[in-house]
């Protein structure tokens, strides 16, 4: 294969010809490795690149498929997960200095899954500091990049797993979304970023920000490959209280369905406020695009929504100053400062503002749950802008300043609070050639449904095919 067949292939792409022997997986961990070698310097995605084990697994990966055991689409394929999840043996600094060199004694179990499923691990990604911020700047182990404009954010939290499936230097990532950190950069960098159902993939093994909220994530090139990805991880687990115990599906299957008929509900009012003209534009033509294959599409407004940003931030601040307080004590100093303000911050929510948050939170689930009785999905803006140039605080929409970290995360918290499933995909671009994407929010535990929806948008437009590299 040439270099611009790899860096256009998809998981679904490439494991048919592992398992007929076509294709090799050490070929294609070569490849991917030497990518890593030929853009991690300028794009900063990776953190810890585990080369030799990389190739080791994928050798081990070629003989098990040679003596006739192929584990499943995943099987030889090259990974990489964000540096806030537990690779065994390896450190993990949740871009941190206050970890230190940390090493991890186990994996998580998610990349127990991975291992299970035969994928490939080349290394550990770069992430927003403790996965709490929107854009990827990170004092300590410097910025990560977006692909499409190495002088503008990717988001974050998760922006190395989105540098890195934007940039092909893997195949597919793990990262982990609280209040957007697997959608807003995936929106930024224009892959496909899926934040299933609360409880639906463990949780076991990564550090957490916010336990209410946190949820594991899948960033690939495709919805179909989400579909693979996620299959492989999601599942009970005993080591996560929250995991759920409901069965895991071949997302694959009904994939091709059509999605005539389906009802659309769009959402308006708090989602179609301070956005720019470049994503409002984009999303009513992806939107008219669902239309045309058939969806039946409504307007819809839930009042409630406009007061899910402060809610959602008097959780998050609580939660994680719980989780953070005895580092805080004696080493705040090693904090980059917009991470140790957000946790301080959580020192003044008290328990009281934390209840009434949380009350508030059933309200809008309840009214959310009523709306959808008449909905299959409900699509939104993923991000009200594009990327921002670098060290830019303040975005101008309309006759307001808004803080980028704000603007950025207010469209993708809802789904968290609610712990609904939510697919980013990309739906065109700005004037500056930067991607844009939109979200389609569905049902507790119908995934299956969000990514024929969005593998019907992808099927039938070019958008998701472009790469900047």
């Amino acid at each position: 294969m040439s270099d611009q067949d790899f860096v256009s292939a998809t998981i679904s792409d490439l494991s048919p010809l592992i398992q007929e022997r076509k294709l090799s997986p050490v070929e294609i961990t070569r490849w991917h490795l030497e990518r890593i070698s030929k853009l991690n310097g300028s794009l900063n995605a990776f953190l810890t690149v585990l080369a030799d084990d990389a190739i080791s697994q994928a050798r081990t990966a070629e003989n098990e498929i040679a003596r006739g055991h192929y584990r499943g689409p995943l099987h030889g394929i090259p990974i990489a997960l964000k540096d806030i999840i537990a690779v065994k043996g390896v450190r993990m600094t949740c871009g941190s200095r206050v970890l230190g060199d940390r090493v991890s004694t186990r994996d998580a179990t998610v990349v127990a899954r991975l291992r299970e499923a035969g994928a490939v691990l080349l290394g550990t990604l770069h992430l927003h500091e403790f996965a709490w911020g929107a854009t990827s700047i990170n004092p300590h182990f410097g910025n990560a990049r977006n692909p499409w404009n190495p002088d503008r954010i990717p988001g974050g939290s998760s922006g190395g797993s989105a540098v890195a499936v934007a940039a092909s230097m893997a195949m597919a990532t793990l990262g982990t979304d609280t209040g957007g950190s697997v959608r807003i950069p995936s929106s930024l960098c224009g892959t496909t970023g899926l934040k299933p159902t609360y409880g639906r993939i463990s949780r076991d093994g990564v550090f957490p920000l916010c336990n209410s909220l946190d949820h594991i994530g899948v960033l690939t090139k495709n919805a179909r490959d989400a579909a693979l990805v996620l299959r492989a991880i999601a599942g009970t687990d005993s080591r996560d209280p929250a995991s759920a115990h409901r069965q895991v599906p071949d997302y694959s299957q009904g994939l091709e369905d059509s999605i005539r008929g389906i009802r659309v509900g769009c959402l308006r009012g708090f989602f179609a406020e301070d956005l720019s003209d470049d994503v409002k534009s984009a999303v009513e033509t992806a939107v008219g695009h669902l239309l045309d294959l058939g969806a039946q599409v409504e307007e819809l407004s839930l009042p409630l929504m406009n007061h899910v940003p402060g809610t959602s931030l008097a959780i998050m601040t609580a939660e994680s100053y719980a989780v953070h307080e005895h580092f805080l004590r004696e080493r705040a100093y090693e904090y980059g400062a917009d991470v140790r303000l957000r946790l301080l911050m959580g020192a003044m929510v008290s328990a009281s503002q934390y209840l009434k948050a949380q009350r508030f939170r059933r309200l809008l689930c309840e009214q959310t749950a009523q709306a959808m009785n008449r909905f299959d999905v409900l699509v939104a803006p993923t991000t009200p802008i594009a990327a921002t140039p670098i060290g830019q605080e303040v975005i101008t929409l309309g006759n307001r300043q808004i803080a980028v970290g704000t603007s950025l995360s207010r469209l993708t918290r809802p789904a968290n609070m609610m712990g609904l499933p939510a697919i980013s995909v990309r739906c065109g671009f700005s004037t500056e050639g930067l991607p844009l994407g939109f979200q389609i929010i569905g049902r507790p535990f119908e995934e299956a449904t969000i990514l024929r929806v969005a593998h019907a948008y992808q099927t039938t437009t070019e958008w998701h095919r472009r790469r900047p590299l």
